[in-house]
């Protein structure tokens, strides 16, 4: 059986362009993308933290080091420059494979410099 877990993340990104326009859906640092362990043309999906809009685009590479996390075409109109989003990307994969798979998630300061990266997620406490 195959079962979908999270690949990776980009987690608080903050968008710094929406271009309306654009050939492209979600342009991102391709030194980000790297470490997150995403593609281009890969599917995503980009959780808005600020206005709670979900919805799905791909990636598309900005220049690395630039720090850009822009929005593209229809995606534009979902988020505004300043807002902090989640992106993230999934695979499916057989049990005994996930088993043994570590997530790259990448946690990122307001001006998309790493904050700091991870395999894993603490056990929440109520």
């Amino acid at each position: 059986m195959q079962i979908t877990l999270l690949k990776g993340k980009l987690h608080m990104a903050c968008v710094t362009q929406a271009e309306l326009w654009y050939d492209g859906s979600c342009a991102i640092d391709a030194d980000l993308v790297k470490l997150a362990g995403l593609r281009e043309f890969e599917r995503i999906d980009i959780y808005n933290v600020d206005n709670g809009e979900r919805f799905s685009t791909y990636v598309i590479l900005a220049a690395a080091g630039s720090k850009t996390i822009s929005m593209n075409g229809a995606a534009a109109r979902k988020v505004q420059v300043g807002d902090r989003i989640i992106i993230a990307a999934y695979a499916q994969m057989e049990d005994v494979e996930a088993d043994k798979f570590e997530p790259r998630l990448v946690y990122l300061n307001r001006d998309n410099s790493v904050e700091r990266t991870s395999s894993s997620i603490p056990v929440q406490v109520a």
